[in-house]
């Protein structure tokens, strides 16, 4: 399918450019520079954080910056269209993948040569990674029960050549298989040799890391498993972030975030840069009050400053490195750039660094891959390689000390079962009704609960959170200022954000929607 009508119509400068400059892909050199821009500008982590349980509304005495930041809150169809916003998040995905299709076609344009394989094969992962990032926002999670029938998104394969052109979505089942073609037909085509600086690229170790959080994604644990293994190796602490390091260093939000984003951080395989206001809005920066990962309600209840299997959280590292406010705290992972167009005006835009993939979280996919398939002792052992990095003085744990900690941990619900919002009382623990196949045993629940909690502190302010509320079929809710309350249920199709407006008034087939009011079921306790 061809691709760049898929850009929404604001971009038309950029459609009557890219073509003539493409026209010359006539060299190695060409091409490779190219693929830079086959990586979005933009992310969505201040949409899938706002939409998580990692935010509360704080009140009506604070504000937003933006529009979409409370619209992403309140999980509903976000009007605004500037950057964080789904506008400009589609229009990044399918511009980024635009520039990877134009490089495929150069690359068989000129016989498909042996010297251009490795920039095919990036080529193909930035294809795949584009769609992937798509589907995280505008999809639900992945059930083989339903994917066949769940909407997809439209799986772009070549430049555009034809006016507004007509797309069907597909189903889910159909965009995953796709993203999963083009990550198999790509990996071994990586090359990491061609690059100067290969942590922004899809490097060997980087694009193994995306198959194995994409297969966790689609369910296939024992590939989840291949492919963290090939990313982890025989020593998987070696890999891992040097949290007790950074905590050492200098009380300095700046130099630790600056280590944290470092290339030379075994732990970080792939980085980028992007055009966002995320670290302003979710960081330890006054502005964008009213809605964060407050501090006293689910940092210190369910976020990284809760108790877990480990003890205190004072023995958790990233615990002891977080900077912010009462209505949002943060660890030092991400500083906000200022990138001037005029300096004497003082006009430009807010840029982040950011780790798209990890050692770490790479290891807490394989652990929950064996956690999924039974193999209870290797998610413990997984369990421990984490901690030993992440925990002061390197403790283990067992299996049975995890079943005892999470089976003595009250659920985070109400006598009648029902999701109650952030509160001083809460816990990690949560109800699980995962997609399409069931917990084997409580051992099982309890091993997912332990490493949900991990995951959960390990992607703070990266937006994975969203996406494991919907694969394990979490139901949350969201306070509003007095107390009223909304919950994502189980089936609820706001869990997929809606299209861009001009999106579906080009022709496609928009997501479902029902109408859910707020009520007062649900009380801070």
């Amino acid at each position: 399918m061809s691709g760049a009508v898929l850009l929404l119509a604001s971009c038309n400068d950029y459609l009557d450019k890219m073509p003539d400059s493409r026209t010359e892909l006539d060299s190695e050199d060409k091409i490779t520079n190219l693929l830079v821009a086959a990586y979005p500008d933009q992310h969505a982590i201040v949409l899938q954080e706002m939409a998580s349980d990692n935010a509360m509304d704080n009140g009506m005495q604070y504000s937003v910056e933006d529009k979409s930041q409370e619209e992403a809150y309140r999980w509903k169809d976000i009007t605004t269209t500037s950057q964080d916003t789904p506008k400009a998040f589609w229009q990044e995905c399918y511009g980024a993948i635009a520039t990877a299709n134009h490089a495929l076609e150069a690359i068989e344009k000129m016989g498909n040569p042996a010297s251009l394989q490795a920039q095919k094969g990036e080529a193909l992962l930035c294809r795949a990674w584009g769609h992937y990032l798509l589907s995280t926002v505008f999809c639900l999670g992945y059930n083989p029960q339903t994917a066949d029938i769940d909407l997809g998104l439209p799986y772009s394969t070549a430049p555009e050549t034809t006016v507004r052109p007509s797309y069907e979505r597909g189903s889910l089942e159909l965009l995953y298989s796709n993203i999963a073609k083009d990550i198999e037909a790509g990996i071994p085509l990586i090359n990491d040799e061609i690059y100067n600086v290969p942590k922004y690229h899809f490097n060997k170790k980087a694009a193994y890391a995306f198959a194995a959080r994409f297969y966790l994604y689609y369910q296939k644990w024992d590939k989840v498993i291949e492919c963290a293994n090939y990313v982890l190796g025989d020593q998987p602490t070696a890999m891992l972030r040097d949290w007790k390091s950074i905590t050492e260093m200098a009380a300095n939000f700046e130099s630790r975030c600056n280590t944290y984003v470092s290339v030379s951080e075994p732990s970080n395989l792939m980085l980028e840069t992007a055009l966002s206001s995320m670290v302003y809005w979710l960081g330890p920066y006054s502005i964008s009050r009213r809605y964060g990962y407050n501090k006293t309600f689910i940092c210190q209840t369910e976020g990284f400053r809760a108790n877990g299997i480990w003890g205190s959280s004072s023995n958790l590292y990233m615990a002891n490195s977080c900077w912010g406010l009462e209505q949002k705290i943060v660890i030092s992972k991400y500083y906000g750039y200022f990138e001037f167009t005029d300096k004497v005006q003082q006009i430009g835009f807010r840029r982040n660094v950011i780790v798209q993939l990890c050692a770490d979280e790479t290891l807490l996919c394989r652990a929950e891959a064996y956690a999924n398939l039974g193999q209870y002792d290797k998610a413990v052992e997984d369990i421990n390689y984490w901690m030993s990095t992440n925990v002061k003085n390197s403790p283990k744990t067992t299996l049975a000390a995890i079943e005892d900690f999470y089976g003595k941990m009250a659920y985070m619900e109400d006598t009648y079962g029902r999701p109650v919002i952030a509160n001083a009382y809460g816990t990690p623990k949560k109800r699980l009704h995962p997609l399409g196949f069931s917990l084997r045993d409580a051992s099982h629940e309890a091993l997912i609960h332990c490493i949900l909690f991990m995951r959960r502190c390990q992607t703070a302010q990266e937006g994975l959170r969203w996406m494991d509320i919907k694969r394990w079929g979490i139901v949350i809710a969201h306070n509003n200022d007095g107390g009223a309350v909304d919950s994502l249920t189980l089936n609820d199709p706001r869990r997929a954000f809606q299209l861009p407006a001009d999106v579906i008034d080009a022709g496609i087939t928009p997501n479902p929607r029902e109408e859910k009011l707020l009520t007062n079921d649900f009380i801070r306790q």
